[in-house]
Formats: structure tokens, sequence, C-alpha cells
């Protein structure tokens, strides 16, 4: 993204031209009242830029930056009446991130600076061809992910693409031009095998974990949250009267957002674990306010740090295989569905508004279809838990 930036208390732009980083230096102070002066010179730069009207040795006499580029250079590259890629792109990209989640915003960002504009930033955007394409998503299957293997997975390289096609569909609804991506299939993706908790494990885990964190796991095997609806889960959703938790919110990226849908709005029941969890949080805070969890400096719990910090090497102490705290939303689900619980039950409490990705998903962990409120997890849980108040009739 363009910006206007500092260095030695004198004012700089810092932006792209046809795929080509540049800085321009002036000799103005940075005060507010430059920068805005600068910001709105920036504005017209980035307009001429999209509009294939920037003259770069107009804007900056004598610079050098001007040999490097064409002097024509934001959108009419290669014969091109029209954007370059890059130039279109980032022009794209601020006019729907108003619309979108931070958090998608951020993934898009990342997917344009890391992936799209190296490949394709220079070219005109009617300059892209299908070939073009499926090579770029060849060299995705090459690329390194997270874990170190060897080529991301089909998952990510269909997000790469899914937002390359968006942009390109918008530049052919614009300029009258084909979209290359229109006929190109998504790669298949094989489905990823959960790995929930047995009852078993989940008590191994609640009774080695530290007392402090002992309602915090509870809450989380027992009510099929995400993790970013536990972190962001505020005393005023918690309703002790009707015993639910209303999910309006979640903790992404430290920031407070939307759930992840609208259908992730919800009201889940608690059963009699998460009743009593939070009745003892409650009972040991001086304030009914703010976030229900919380580190020593008040501040929400941070999904990096307790994953490094508590999950892993409580997993490891216990002899458990490493698995990402996400599978407590899974185990969640695999025990009401053990215990009996109508699938449209469970499929309320995840969030999900039908039971299609529930039978998709979980379908080996769906012995029958006896129980619809919640009473037959609670005896599951009771029976382990609580064995000595379980009797036979």
């Amino acid at each position: 993204m363009a910006s206007v930036n500092a260095r030695g208390g004198r004012l700089y732009f810092d932006f792209r031209v046809g795929g080509q980083r540049c800085r321009e230096y002036t000799k103005l102070k940075d005060t507010a009242a430059n920068r805005r002066k600068m910001e709105q010179a920036l504005r017209k730069i980035e307009a001429e830029i999209t509009l294939g009207q920037f003259d770069y040795r107009m804007w900056f006499p004598g610079s050098s930056n001007a040999e490097r580029v064409d002097s024509r250079a934001g959108t009419r590259l290669a014969g091109s009446a029209r954007p370059a890629f890059e130039a279109f792109a980032n022009t794209w990209y601020d006019a729907y991130r108003v619309s979108w989640r931070r958090s998608h915003a951020a993934t898009v960002r990342s997917t344009l600076d890391r992936h799209l504009i190296p490949a394709f930033g220079r070219k005109p955007i009617d300059g892209i061809s299908k070939q073009d394409v499926l090579s770029f998503r060849s060299t995705l299957a090459k690329v390194p992910g997270r874990s170190g293997n060897d080529g991301l997975s089909a998952k990510t390289i269909n997000r790469i693409m899914q937002v390359l096609s968006q942009i390109l569909e918008e530049a052919a609804d614009q300029h009258g031009i084909d979209n290359p991506t229109a006929r190109i299939r998504r790669l298949k993706q094989y489905r990823t095998d959960i790995q929930p908790f047995s009852m078993d494990e989940v008590q191994r885990i609640l009774a080695a974990v530290r007392p402090d964190y002992r309602d915090y796991l509870t809450i989380r095997m027992f009510t099929g949250l995400r993790t970013g609806e536990v972190h962001g889960l505020h005393w005023a959703h918690v309703d002790f009267e009707n015993r639910v938790i209303r999910i309006r919110q979640a903790l992404v990226r430290g920031q407070l957002e939307p759930t992840k849908t609208d259908g992730s709005q919800r009201d889940v029941s608690m059963s009699q674990p998460v009743y009593e969890a939070f009745c003892r949080l409650r009972a040991n805070r001086t304030s009914r306010d703010g976030f229900v969890f919380t580190n020593r400096k008040g501040e929400p719990f941070d999904v990096d740090n307790i994953t490094k910090r508590l999950w892993y090497p409580l997993l490891d102490e216990l002899g458990l295989a490493r698995r990402r705290p996400y599978q407590m939303r899974h185990t969640a689900a695999t025990l009401w569905l053990a215990a009996g619980e109508n699938p449209e039950w469970v499929a309320r409490q995840l969030g999900h508004l039908s039971t299609e990705m529930l039978f998709k998903t979980y379908s080996r962990f769906v012995p029958n279809l006896t129980r619809q409120d919640g009473s037959a997890f609670d005896r599951l849980v009771a029976a382990h838990l609580h064995p000595e108040a379980v009797h036979d009739d």
C-alpha cells in the first residue's frame, strides 16, 4: 500500500508503479500539516496510476526512479490501455475492504502482497492468460507451507486462486474483458480427519491442567465454542438465569469482530459442568464486566500464548498427540453425538445453519437420533465426572 513516511525528520512518498517500489524524498518536515498535503498528493498519484495517466517525470523531475519505470508506467504497460494488475488489485482491495471483517481483509492483503502482486504486478489486467494462471497455480504447489512441508495445501491454493478470480472478475465487468479463471476448476480438497478427544482423555486433561485453567478448558471441551468466540466472550453474554452463552462476537488477531458468519450468532446451552465452571469463575472475579477470560494484566487470552505455553505442554505431559486447541470444538460435537443428542440440536450449538456440515464432518460419530435437549450429554458427563451420582434404575 502506498504511504507517506518519514526518515531523519523529513517526509517521503513510498508507492509502487508497475510492480516496482519507489521512494521519493522531500525536504518537508514531518508535521501533521505536511503529512496531510503529501497524503492528498499521494491520492492523486494513485488515481493517475490506476487510470493510466501517471507521468513519473512530471511529478518527480530529475528522479532516478524514472529511469527504472516507464514514463506512463502505472497502467499502460506493454502497449495496453488498461490498468496493470497491481494498480487494479489495490484499487479493488480498497473498494471492498470496508465491507469485510478485519481478519478477512488481513488475509486478502497478505495474499496480494505475498503471492498475486509478485506474480502479476506489472502485467496489464487484460494481458493475463489462462496459461499464466495455470502456471502460477503450479508454482504455488512448490511453495513451502507453514509446517515446512513441500507445497501449499490444496485448500490454501484454492483460497489464493479465489482472490485472483474475484479481482479478474471485477476487471472483466469494468473493462469488458474475459476472465481467464472462469473455467478453471478448484483443486480437490481432501477432508482432514478430525482428532477429537475421548471422554477418558478429557478427564485426564482436566485432572492434569493447572487449576486456574481448569474451568477454561472445561468450557471449551463441553461447549463447542471456537477459539475466537471463547476468548472474545464478555460476562454480559453469559446468561446464568437461562443457562445459555450468547455468542455475538469473536476475538480475532487481538480485535473484537462479529462472529464468523451470521449463523454463528447463537445461544449455546450450558451443561451442568459448564454452568458450574462459570459460577466458579464469577465468584473469583472482582469485576463482572469485560472479558470472561483474561491474563494477569486483565487482557484477553492470546491464542498463541495459550497454545504454546499451556496447551501443547499439557498434551506432551499426558503423552497425547499434539493437536490444535480447535479440536476441543470437535470434541464437544463428537461427545454430544456419541451421547445420542439430536444432530439438529448439535448443529445449532455449533452455529451451523443445517446438519449438512455436521454429517459431512462427524458422520462416523452419529450412533442414533434419540435425544434433542442436551440431557443425554449431561448424563454422559455425570457418569464420568461424578460416577457416584449415577444409579441404575
